[in-house]
């Protein structure tokens, strides 16, 4: 099975040793995003517009990919304060529908340039 290597512009560039996502087959894994503008690389203030960003910034990936966010299959999300966890859930509303993907939410001590949130996220496309 070859790999291709997912990069866009539209989403923040890989800020160490990772790609924004890889392909393999029809799967594809997209790497943790925090909610760094993609133009700027500055993390955006307040825990609902770096949760939006995350989303975003996975849209635009699993776009890149050829894909969408409904591809989604499994959600990983991590929080440094899970008393964010309904906030999250809100905010995910936005942007899947059901039925959703499998997901995991995890308290966190601390994440990359001191944000409040993360999201990875694995798609099947086809």
């Amino acid at each position: 099975m070859t790999k291709e290597i997912i990069a866009t512009p539209n989403a923040p560039a890989a800020i160490g040793t990772y790609s924004q996502a890889v392909k393999a087959g029809n799967t594809v894994y997209l790497s943790g995003q925090i909610g760094l503008d993609p133009a700027s690389m500055l993390l955006v203030e307040g825990f609902e517009a770096q949760t939006v960003r995350v989303f975003e910034n996975l849209k635009a990936v699993a776009e890149a990919a050829g894909g969408r966010l409904a591809d989604v299959v499994k959600l990983n999300i991590y929080l440094t304060d899970l008393a964010n966890f309904a906030q999250v859930n809100e905010i995910m509303a936005r942007y899947f529908t059901e039925p959703y993907p499998a997901r995991a939410a995890v308290g966190v001590k601390e994440l990359p340039r001191g944000a409040q949130v993360e999201a990875d996220a694995v798609l099947v496309i086809g």
